[in-house]
């Protein structure tokens, strides 16, 4: 089976006071280490935080003495994995070993069906 997984990972940039500009340097940084790995069919985007007052989404970043903390997801589809769980290890295996020390976790995991292609991941 083939599967979609979708992870978060925590991305920090240093020497910015502001959020966009934290989040494209992240973007950028988590893209070009990617593609340096041959890996450039993973999509990054910059995550969704939920207020915890309001429930309404907003970027997955902070910025506090021009140190930002960016919540960046990758996505990256898994082909011929024997389970759901298969898929989340290759997963987090490959985009692990592109971004080393970059904490990583997954967030969803969907089944996008059957099929004949080599494995990517």
């Amino acid at each position: 089976m083939n599967y979609l997984v979708v992870m978060e990972a925590a991305w920090i940039v240093r020497d910015v006071s502001d959020i966009d500009d934290a989040i494209g340097v992240a973007i950028s940084e988590a893209g070009k280490r990617l593609n340096d790995s041959d890996m450039d069919y993973v999509e990054v985007d910059v995550g969704v935080t939920y207020c915890p007052a309001c429930g309404e989404p907003f970027d997955s970043a902070y910025v506090a003495a021009d140190t930002a903390l960016v919540g960046l997801e990758l996505e990256i589809e898994v082909f011929n994995a024997e389970s759901e769980e298969h898929a989340e290890r290759i997963a987090k295996s490959d985009v692990g070993g592109a971004l080393r020390d970059v904490p990583l976790e997954v967030i969803a995991t969907q089944e996008t069906g059957e099929g004949d292609a080599e494995a990517d991941a």
